[in-house]
């Protein structure tokens, strides 16, 4: 048959046949050679106790098994590249790796990620990681002191420069929230990724996750599989979870991605998998603590947690700059999960002002849950943006922001983006989520999940764990952590322990010499794509079914009419002798100053007319401010303290802080120059916008005024 006629009735002619099963039976060879290599990685990983996966040099400064209660964490020094210029004046950051499951080191897996872009800018860079396998007896109390006993040496090492900023992703955020509720004092500014604080938090009809500890009855399975595993939790347990929410991306897309692009994936494929395919553990006592308090009982947004037994811990302790960065593609912790703890926290953004707290928030259209902080993308964008932000988020008004990163479309200044921080009400937020009044009727469904949680546990814990404690023992558990579906499905295809994919090893290669990948436009590829597209539509379909039963199942039982009898919806407790300290009185304070406060609260006040902040303008003030005579020896601390303050003011009352600049600055050719270097600073030759048209003309009018205070000052 003629290789240019086409098979009659089919439209494909003998090469389309030939070239597609060529290329399909290659990449076949070559996917299960990566699946061989995957395996053996996971054998080498497990003998060498899983190390991190960090690629950059470390050194470690202080080891967690030294500590007085010791624990599987180390504080390490990340070792700067040749090309990275620290400045040790400049902020440290700190960097909490996520002990969720997996092994440690994501947060620096990558060149592009939070530690590089961190080096990048001179920052010194610490990272706080894990050991897969807890010391015995640790508590979820030991790790906070262990870290808050990291953090004081890290601003140990550095007394010239700022208090340092601590970056947590996932479950490390939540670390760090802690932190900062604990020891207000201890930390510069937070940033958590992808991170929940508000666990009952989530839409109707979507975050199917928050329905698991209701319908599986709370807290006693967690206690069954730590008695099962000898006093230990598996953390294959918690990735299954993760696993079982996209089963589409799980059991078809993630390992046909790989056949479909196996020329280019495979590099990619086993450093992702050599991380996810790592396991760590938690004691049985940490395990309890966390779903106890945190994930079925969301004790810390409602004040009720308490690590000491001495002070319950409430997110309002938190007093530094938090920078909050979420995605509405992660189905994991989805945005209402990582904010909607201010709009129970704080009645509205007029308190947050008043107690002077600054927290912003950044929202990613799509990323999922690890792209929040492993996906290079993101590093070189997001997370280079915020850490770049640093020192202006920490010199903010006292307010709710929303950071924008917006392309700039050529490369001008400071960053390739523009950075605004754009002013932000309480209903922003709520628009997140469904009605305030379903909000409140699903914290009393979540609340019975607690109440029911707690029963369970007690029950399992006097009549069934004595017994499960007797017959479990260290080979036992040893036994059901290897035969996990998870473990068991990465060295089944090792050929050190399957003699049937040993010949792969030697195709590979011959493949891999003689490739002839089939052409894009090929009539048979075409097809394999749209099988592979019904494919991952029929299990999107059986998820969808599956998470809509769940949770009508899930709210048949806990809005039933005995479910709110039994268990009516408890009052949240509050921490009043917790309650943090407000906004100094301005009144006390407005008139309270000289030359360079009067400055900064005019730059303020103008850049802050049109309800967003531009992060340049600000790197720019303090720029020019520092060039300028009197502003030469400010420091960076200095400058973000007095702008905070003079923030606060100009929040309370705009009118009487800028009326008091005559008392601030008395001197007539002192205002005409700090007149001069705001308008230099903030309008930089462009035509101001009507509303900073009525700021200058406010300010205007209190400097022409000859008297070195208005009367209503005084």
């Amino acid at each position: 048959m003629d290789s240019g006629k086409r098979c009659e009735g089919r439209g494909l002619t003998f090469a389309d046949w030939n070239d597609y099963w060529v290329d399909f039976t290659q990449r076949a060879l070559l996917f299960m050679d990566v699946l061989r290599i995957r395996g053996n990685n996971y054998l080498d990983t497990i003998k060498e106790g899983e190390p991190p996966v960090l690629v950059f040099d470390y050194e470690i400064i202080l080891s967690g098994a030294d500590l007085d209660r010791p624990v599987n964490y180390d504080l390490a020094r990340i070792v700067a590249r040749k090309t990275d210029v620290i400045d040790p004046k400049k902020r440290p950051v700190v960097v909490i790796d996520p002990r969720a499951g997996n092994g440690p080191g994501i947060g620096g897996s990558k060149k592009d990620s939070e530690i590089g872009d961190a080096l990048a800018q001179g920052h010194s860079v610490y990272f706080i990681l894990f050991h897969p396998d807890p010391l015995p007896g640790q508590t979820l109390p030991d790790v906070e002191k262990a870290e808050i006993r990291f953090i004081e040496e890290v601003a140990k090492m550095h007394p010239d420069a700022p208090k340092p900023a601590v970056i947590g992703n996932c479950q490390a955020g939540w670390a760090v929230a802690l932190l900062g509720a604990d020891r207000p004092d201890l930390t510069g500014p937070l940033v958590l990724n992808g991170t929940p604080l508000s666990y009952w938090a989530g839409v109707q009809g979507k975050n199917p996750m928050r329905y698991a500890g209701g319908l599986l009855g709370g807290i006693w399975l967690a206690s069954l599989l730590s008695d099962l595993g000898d006093g230990k939790f598996d953390g294959a347990w918690l990735e299954e979870n993760f696993e079982n929410l996209n089963p589409a991306n799980t059991l078809w897309s993630k390992q046909y991605h790989l056949f479909a692009n196996i020329d280019t994936e495979k590099d990619r494929y086993l450093t992702f998998e050599k991380w996810w395919d790592g396991y760590s553990y938690m004691t049985g006592e940490e395990m309890h603590e966390i779903v106890k308090n945190l994930f079925v009982g969301d004790q810390f947004e409602q004040g009720r947690l308490s690590l000491d037994r001495k002070k319950l811990l409430n997110l309002k302790n938190i007093e530094k700059p938090i920078v909050i960065f979420a995605s509405h593609g992660d189905n994991i912790t989805p945005p209402q999960q990582a904010l909607d703890w201010i709009i129970k926290e704080y009645r509205s953004v007029e308190e947050i002002r008043r107690l002077g707290k600054v927290i912003v928030y950044l929202l990613h259209p799509e990323v999922g849950h690890l792209g929040i902080f492993v996906g290079s993308k993101i590093a070189r964008k997001e997370h280079n943006e915020i850490i770049k932000s640093i020192e202006v988020i920490n010199s903010l008004p006292p307010g709710l922001y929303e950071m924008k990163i917006v392309e700039k479309g050529h490369v001008v200044g400071i960053s390739d983006y523009d950075v605004l921080f754009e002013e932000r009400e309480m209903s922003a937020l709520l628009a997140l989520n469904d009605t305030a009044g379903k909000m409140s009727e699903q914290e009393a469904d979540f609340s019975r999940v607690a109440a029911v949680s707690d029963i369970n546990d007690a029950v399992y814990r006097a009549f069934f764990s004595p017994w499960i404690k007797m017959i479990s023992n260290p080979a036992s558990a040893e036994l059901m952590r290897e035969l996990h579906p998870l473990r068991v499905s990465k060295y089944i295809f090792s050929d050190r322990l399957n003699p049937f994919m040993a010949p792969f090893k030697f195709f590979a290669p011959f493949v891999l010499k003689n490739r002839k990948p089939v052409r894009a436009d090929n009539p048979l590829l075409e097809l394999q794509n749209l099988v592979s597209d019904s494919i991952v539509a029929g299990l999107e379909t059986y998820q969808e079914i599956r998470d809509r039963v769940s949770e009508n199942l899930f709210y048949s039982i806990y809005e039933s009419p005995m479910m709110k009898l039994l268990f009516p919806e408890r009052k949240k407790k509050t921490a009043q002798s917790q309650e943090p300290p407000q906004c100094p009185r301005f009144e006390d304070f407005i008139d309270k100053g000289g030359f360079e406060e009067g400055v900064i609260r005019m730059i303020l006040a103008l850049e802050d007319a049109d309800g967003a902040i531009d992060r340049d303008s600000i790197l720019q003030d303090e720029l020019l401010l520092g060039s300028s005579g009197t502003f030469a020896n400010l420091k960076q601390e200095d400058f973000s303290r007095i702008a905070h303050d003079q923030g606060c003011m100009l929040k309370a009352d705009q009118d009487w802080a800028i009326a008091a600049l005559s008392a601030l600055i008395p001197d007539r050719e002192d205002r005409r120059r700090a007149m001069e270097l705001a308008v230099r600073i903030v309008i930089r030759g462009r035509e101001p916008s009507a509303r900073q048209e009525i700021v200058l003309s406010k300010i205007a009018r209190t400097l022409e005024d000859s008297q070195a205070a208005p009367a209503s000052l005084h």
